[in-house]
């Protein structure tokens, strides 16, 4: 199994509901560091995982979406608590879709795995 991992970042603000959330239940920012890891089998006949540079515009095309918005208001999360978790499966479903569509080149058909992890950056 081979892998290539592509980063970027994105600024938020949201707010939650429930007393689980504590003071968070009040708008507040998050900075969040991305990674999203390619993984296949073998390589292609280029020798790629995928394309490193397509794939990291398309992260950041889909991180544009969101980036320095306030997530409470925005429509596709209506209703939502845009917790950690949840913008990790938002991240995760939209690369998804780039890569069945195409928007990767066609070295992303051999991806067979796909991993989105969010991590809290200390960076305000």
């Amino acid at each position: 199994m081979y892998s290539v991992t592509v980063r970027d970042r994105f600024m938020i603000a949201h707010s939650f509901r429930g007393e689980t959330f504590g003071p968070a239940q009040a708008l507040h920012g998050a900075t969040y560091v991305v990674d999203v890891r390619f993984e296949r089998e073998e390589l292609d006949s280029e020798q790629l995982v995928v394309d490193i540079g397509l794939a990291s515009d398309v992260l950041a095309d889909v991180l544009g979406e969101f980036n320095f918005k306030n997530l409470d208001d925005l429509d596709a999360f209506a209703g939502q608590n845009t917790t950690t978790d949840f913008m990790a499966r938002v991240v995760f479903d939209r690369m998804a879709t780039r890569v069945v569509d195409g928007s990767l080149g066609p070295a992303a058909d051999g991806v067979r795995r796909m991993k989105v992890t969010l991590h809290e950056s200390d960076v305000d």
